[in-house]
């Protein structure tokens, strides 16, 4: 699944060619997502020129006068400029034609979302209980601290909370804590403040890392141009059970946490 910094990088991508264009015309092949592609979109977007492009957590946002298209890329989604005329694959579901170039959104599990909000888009429901923006100001040991003091699950399920911070996938959780040197089944409320100040600046350092490579590509992530993220190839502990750590050579250990993968150093991540 596309993780804030794969959606990040889609984001970058798309905005040179996207940002102040005008929309000649949206096709839309398949509607039925994750949730229905509203029926309007092409008559309401058609001839509108776009102001903003920016992301909310895993949401990208593309702001118009009169409302924001919200773009989520679900399980395997991909947005790539084409050429226009470029026939569609079997999974490209939604062209966005801005004339000289198409916008074409594909997704092969089609649990993405293409929607319209139309007023402010932080009141959609989707974005109004989402908590800070990990690479924000609003976001530190601090706020972290205060966000777990009553919370006793295992702190690698709540830093993955969209509630208390926004975009912390599980890949990107079990390297932050490999570098803060915290074992993920730890309870939440019993890491330190010292802890909760290492661990959120290991969060930022993490994303912003993975961002510079252009994310994770396991599967089928690409971005914009096509061109898929090169962050697994510094992996620290994801993907690596039974393998040497880097630091200490001692062997990755795993285990499952609410259905998802966690690997960890049983040396440098103690319980």
């Amino acid at each position: 699944m596309p993780e804030l910094p794969e959606v990040e990088t889609t984001c970058r991508g798309i905005a040179p060619l996207l940002l102040h264009a005008t929309i000649r015309g949206v096709t839309v092949r398949e509607a039925r997502l994750r949730w229905p592609v509203p029926p309007d979109l092409a008559a309401n977007l058609a001839g509108r020129r776009v102001l903003g492009i920016g992301r909310r957590a895993k949401y990208l946002l593309v702001d118009f006068e009169h409302g924001t298209l919200i773009l989520h890329l679900g399980m395997s989604g991909s947005l790539r400029f084409v050429a226009p005329g470029t026939p569609p694959e079997k999974h490209d579901h939604v062209d966005i034609d801005l004339g000289q170039t198409v916008l074409r959104y594909r997704d092969p599990r089609r649990f993405g979302a293409i929607l319209w909000q139309q007023g402010p888009v932080e009141a959609h429901p989707l974005l109004a209980q989402l908590g800070p923006e990990p690479l924000s100001y609003a976001f530190d040991g601090a706020v972290l601290q205060r966000a777990i003091q009553r919370r006793g699950s295992a702190i690698k399920l709540v830093i993955m909370d969209n509630h208390v911070v926004v975009g912390v996938g599980n890949i990107y959780a079990n390297e932050a804590l490999f570098h803060a040197g915290i074992h993920p089944a730890r309870a939440a409320n019993g890491l330190s403040g010292e802890e909760c100040a290492r661990l959120a600046a290991e969060i930022k350092t993490v994303l912003a890392r993975a961002i510079d490579a252009g994310g994770s590509t396991l599967r089928d992530f690409v971005d914009a141009k096509g061109k898929p993220g090169y962050f697994q190839q510094s992996y620290m502990v994801y993907g690596r059970r039974d393998l040497p750590c880097h630091v200490c050579g001692s062997l990755i250990r795993e285990l499952r946490q609410g259905q998802r993968s966690s690997c960890f150093c049983p040396h440098c991540q103690p319980c």
